[in-house]
């Protein structure tokens, strides 16, 4: 198995189809709620996930403990560039296909892990550069998280890059060099490719209010203020002998964003105060209404990519630790995601009898998100008064611009005037019912007028 990661010497300084976690509830057999992982966080609507290497679903004590305790999976390494793309444009999905029919099979949701990173690129994308990687890499976004459409419950679209160190800035990487925009092009991209799936950004060493978390802060509240569609945070907490006295209040700051945090990664060094780490952190997430659930890395201590740390909850004979019981008292003594129901107005909202000028048939609106060389550009489509059986947009795109790419549409054309046509699934819509489709292009995007006909 390849390692995640080279382990850090920040880690013990650092603690200085489609399901959603209000489903999992269903998903827990009532039999064992309270005794296992998965039954006692279905009950407070959250997961509780491992890290898999799908090579050991063939061991026996392994799948036994991981389909018992667990209702949510994430791949070890499965899903990354240099596995699901190791040639250019020639897409292997082999190891993530077999996790997903697994976490199928068995109840389970799960999570992506990672469409974009800088370390585990296959060797074709380290070398290279500007506008050509970025195309690589958006067209990378693209394929993947439409290959598991429908599939995934949350992606980490983009991971670990913020750097180390009191700056609270970006990473240096060959994918920051292609401009500072590149991790809000990747999330549109995933949002147009997966309309359905949570879009999460992801690191480590931001478990308590620092420089580096405070600058990933500082992002999302960006991206909220200005409609980049980010849904979750991802907080890896491999953590070591202590944890920072303001995690619970490092994941309210973000969960008071408008996002949903998650525990992704979570692992911590053996040793006298290791259930107690485990029970604060699991005890901080049912504490914050938007964390939706915890993923450790890993099964068992044999599994884990932190060798003799023992930092996981079972033995390598699966035998449960005392971390976890520390968990699972927490899970049983938690309460649940609070619920708030729809309002129930008093006067209804108005029934106008004459439809808005020009809305009849459908309007169309485009959000262009570009770079030299390059873009991506999502089309928005609204059905007007009497709704569409079908629908198709015409742009005309600048000179010298052409698709290379296109999602939740048909592309007649490729140049100049480009006709798109809906797919099977979204061409009927509802009077006021709102679709997305998206292409991908080389060149400038300047000036798209997108003009709307329904049927």
């Amino acid at each position: 198995m390849r390692l995640k990661r080279a382990l850090r010497a920040t880690v013990t300084l650092a603690g200085a189809g489609v399901l959603t976690a209000a489903m999992m509830v269903s998903l827990a057999p009532a039999a064992s709620a309270g005794t296992t992982l998965r039954a006692s966080a279905a009950e407070k609507g959250r997961y509780f996930g491992a890290a898999v290497a799908t090579g050991k679903l063939s061991t026996s004590t392994y799948v036994n403990v991981l389909n018992r305790e667990f209702n949510s999976v994430v791949a070890e390494n499965e899903m990354k560039w240099d596995a699901t793309e190791p040639q250019q444009g020639r897409f292997s999905y082999t190891g993530g296909d077999r996790l997903v029919s697994h976490a199928q099979a068995n109840g389970m949701s799960v999570r992506g892990h990672a469409l974009l990173w800088h370390a585990q690129q296959p060797s074709w994308a380290q070398g290279m550069s500007g506008s050509a990687l970025r195309n690589a890499a958006i067209n990378h976004v693209t394929q993947v998280a439409t290959h598991f459409r429908g599939k995934i419950y949350a992606w980490d679209v983009v991971n670990e890059a913020f750097a180390d160190g009191g700056s609270g800035g970006r990473r240096d990487s060959n994918l920051q060099r292609t401009g500072n925009d590149w991790i809000e092009a990747a999330f549109r991209a995933a949002r147009a490719a997966d309309p359905g799936a949570k879009l999460c950004y992801n690191d480590y060493n931001t478990d308590g209010i620092n420089a580096k978390s405070t600058g990933i802060y500082n992002m999302v509240r960006d991206f909220k203020s200005r409609g980049v569609p980010i849904d979750c945070v991802g907080f890896q907490s491999h953590l070591g002998t202590t944890l920072a006295g303001d995690y619970q209040a490092n994941l309210q700051r973000f969960a008071d964003l408008g996002v949903d945090v998650q525990i992704t990664e979570l692992d911590v060094m053996t040793g006298g105060n290791q259930a107690n780490i485990y029970g604060a952190v699991t005890r901080a997430c049912l504490a914050v209404s938007r964390c939706t659930g915890i993923t450790v890395w890993g099964v068992r201590d044999c599994d884990s990519w932190r060798g003799s740390d023992n930092a996981l909850l079972f033995d390598c004979n699966g035998n449960k630790k005392s971390a976890f019981d520390a968990v699972l008292n927490a899970l049983n003594s938690g309460t649940p995601i609070p619920t708030t129901p729809p309002p129930n107005p008093t006067t209804p909202p108005p029934n106008p009898t004459t439809p808005p000028p020009g809305q009849v048939g459908c309007s169309a609106s485009v959000s262009v998100n570009s770079w030299t060389g390059g873009f991506v550009a999502t089309v928005k489509v609204t059905a007007g008064s009497a709704g569409t059986r079908g629908w198709n947009v015409n742009l005309t795109l600048p000179s010298g611009a052409s698709v290379t790419n296109t999602w939740s549409a048909t592309a007649s054309g490729s140049s100049g005037s480009v006709r798109f046509t809906n797919v099977s699934y979204n061409g009927q819509l509802a009077p006021g019912q709102v679709t997305e489709f998206g292409f991908q292009g080389n060149g400038s995007a300047t000036g798209l007028t997108p003009i709307c006909a329904a049927s």
